[in-house]
């Protein structure tokens, strides 16, 4: 039986089944992606490198899945959304950066942006539901990849990886459509009444976002946040091991963040909707600071698993919101191209963050300056969406 079959006699609005998809793909890509800081040690171990070289590796993955999204997501728009055998650090670079990069690249974007279109009252409950995945991927994954690494070594860690990317992500991504009108509806399963227009047929043209006052410190504020925004994503395992946790607690903390991070993307993202989006972005800039903070003054397990999970639920709710945030402010037409456009600023912040932490971290045996420096730019990130959005108040249209 078809899918479109099952959800028809079901009586279940199709919408939620691209929630599903999205979750899926958000699941397996950034699972494995967010997997790396289990393999740091051992890449570290067998290539002689240094951290800050074995962190680029990340970082360049990072840049390649949110800025591919500015090929991505325009494309979605028109047509629709559907390193295991390295034997030194530049082939680790091409198999981990490039493949995971351009996987989840091609993905991300399309998949999120899809969501937004089936929904308007529910747009912020909804897209943390679909980017939970990341959350329950980063609680799943790094564990799982521990054991793999224990098993079959990294090699064959990343071999059985990729396996489960493929099928599972794969498969579920077949469930992804654009446009709610294809089946006669508006967002929210409301019947489309003839001659309407559904949430995908308004909005701004690219050129009309991009240039907008609102864009721009959108753009400004992710770029400056997202110099910080995933250096515990690769260098909480390794901080925690320098402060004498053991290892096999060590990486329970990646699993930590993926717990926060899922109950922030569900609480908050809901929470957004009622409150308004914008206004619970701006708290979310100076939450991660906040956050950061802790992380400075965290030394044990328990300490670092605190900061963990309020981390993670900042990082979680972050990740939701922004995606609706641009809806409510450009609208649909071009929903997935305004996305992907703006996670380039994410691109460059990911692609300098966690590798200059990394190198920061070779010259100064500590982690103290980079963790600062992420605590300085969400605070000026907060205040970049303070001034301007309150000068231009967001068009929720809910």
């Amino acid at each position: 039986m078809s899918h479109e079959a099952i959800w028809s006699r079901a009586g279940i609005f199709y919408g939620w089944f691209v929630v599903a998809a999205a979750f899926a793909v958000t699941f397996v890509g950034f699972g494995c992606a967010y997997t790396f800081s289990a393999f740091l040690e051992s890449l570290q171990r067998d290539f002689g490198a240094s951290r800050g070289s074995v962190s680029l590796v990340f970082s360049l993955a990072g840049f390649l899945y949110f800025g591919l999204g500015i090929v991505s997501g325009p494309l979605a728009d028109r047509y629709g959304s559907a390193a295991s055998a390295a034997r030194n650090l530049i082939e680790v670079y091409v198999a981990y950066g490039l493949g995971v990069g351009l996987g989840i690249g091609c993905a991300y974007v399309p998949a999120v942006g899809a969501v937004q279109r089936w929904f308007v009252r529910r747009r912020g409950f909804a897209s943390g539901l679909a980017v939970s995945g990341i959350g329950v991927g980063t609680l799943v994954m790094p564990p799982l990849a521990t054991l793999l690494i224990e098993a079959l070594g990294w090699r064959g860690a990343y071999l059985a990886l990729g396996a489960i990317a493929a099928v599972l992500g794969g498969g579920m991504a077949l469930l992804l459509e654009n446009d709610p009108r294809a089946r006669g509806l508006n967002p929210d399963g409301d019947p489309l009444q003839p001659g309407a227009l559904s949430g995908r047929a308004d909005g701004a043209s690219v050129r009309e976002a991009i240039r907008s006052r609102q864009f721009i410190s959108l753009y400004a504020a992710c770029l400056i946040c997202s110099f910080g925004l995933f250096v515990p994503f690769v260098h909480l395992v390794p901080y925690a091991g320098d402060h004498g946790v053991a290892p096999s607690s060590a990486v329970l903390l990646l699993g930590v963040i993926g717990i926060g991070s899922t109950a922030g993307r569900f609480l908050l993202g809901g929470l957004a909707d009622r409150i308004g989006r914008q206004s619970t972005l701006l708290l979310l800039f100076i939450g991660m600071a906040i956050a950061l903070a802790i992380w400075l003054i965290s030394t044990n397990f328990w300490q670092l698993a605190g900061f963990a999970f309020v981390y993670g639920m900042i990082y979680g709710a972050w990740v939701a919101v922004l995606p609706a945030v641009v809806m409510d402010t450009f609208g649909g037409r071009n929903v997935g191209g305004i996305i992907g456009i703006l996670y380039t600023s994410v691109a460059f912040g990911t692609l300098i963050g966690p590798s200059t932490a990394g190198f920061a971290f070779d010259i100064t045996a500590d982690y103290t300056l980079p963790i600062l420096a992420g605590v300085v730019a969400n605070i000026i990130a907060a205040a970049i969406v303070a001034i301007t959005f309150r000068k231009a108040p967001v068009n929720t249209r809910d």
